[in-house]
Order: structure tokens, then C-alpha cells, then sequence
């Protein structure tokens, strides 16, 4: 299944959204998140970008502190998969492990090195 990836720029506050091809999604398999990765494997020469977190095909949030890459049950007290409504309370929650495989629908990332053209051009965006 190809991700769909969501690319944030903290310089200028955009994300910007499109599709993987299966090629491109491979290359991603097996990475956690925190790793940066060459955008170069993506299509996106110059860039350097980390992964900040995603979500399955279910809609079950990527937990960095979850290893592995299956969906657990662990007990949590904050994001991402649990929002407290007070302080202190705790939830024990279905989340899925950090590490990304063909189950996951969506990955967030953060663009940590510019190249030289900028993400508009080379994202080609859905007509």
C-alpha cells in the first residue's frame, strides 16, 4: 500500500501532502521514527527530512516509545493516541509500534535541510 506523506516546512509553516509510488514506499520500510532520511530515495533532491510520526490504514497513531512495528496495548497519559482531559490520568490505549511497515497509511515528516528548489516545484500536486 503506498504512504501518503505529509511534509512539514517549520520555516514557512506549510505542509504539503501527496502520494508515494510502491518503488518509493519500500524504501522506507523497516525505518523508525527520529531517523533522517535523504530525500534523494523520495524524489526530493537536496532535501533531508525526519520522521516526526503517522498513522495506520485503521487510524491508529505511531508511538516513538513503542518498539517494534505491531499494534499493542500500552498505558498512556499523553499524545500522540491519548489527550487528557485533567492532569494525571492514564489511559491504556491500542497504538502501533515506531518502526514503519506495509501497514501504515501515512507518514508526517519534517524537512531538516532545504535543497535547491523548493517542495512546490518538485511535489506535483493533484489535479
Amino acid at each position: 500500500m503506498p504512504y501518503k506523506l505529509v511534509i512539514s516546512d517549520p520555516e514557512t509553516g506549510k505542509a504539503i501532502q501527496y502520494e508515494l509510488d510502491d518503488a518509493k514506499t519500500n524504501a522506507l520500510v523497516g525505518k523508525t521514527i527520529g531517523e533522517i532520511i535523504e530525500g534523494d530515495v523520495l524524489g526530493l533532491p537536496g532535501y533531508k527530512l525526519k520522521i516526526t510520526g503517522g498513522s495506520d490504514s485503521s487510524g491508529f497513531p505511531i508511538r516513538p516509545d513503542v518498539h517494534g512495528s505491531g499494534k499493542k496495548r500500552v498505558l498512556i497519559h499523553g499524545a500522540p493516541g491519548f489527550r487528557p482531559k485533567r492532569k494525571g490520568i492514564a489511559r491504556r490505549k491500542t497504538v502501533r509500534g515506531r518502526e514503519l511497515s506495509s501497514d501504515i497509511s501515512q507518514v508526517n515528516m519534517r524537512v531538516e535541510e532545504k535543497g535547491a528548489t523548493p517542495l512546490d516545484e518538485l511535489v506535483m500536486k493533484p489535479a
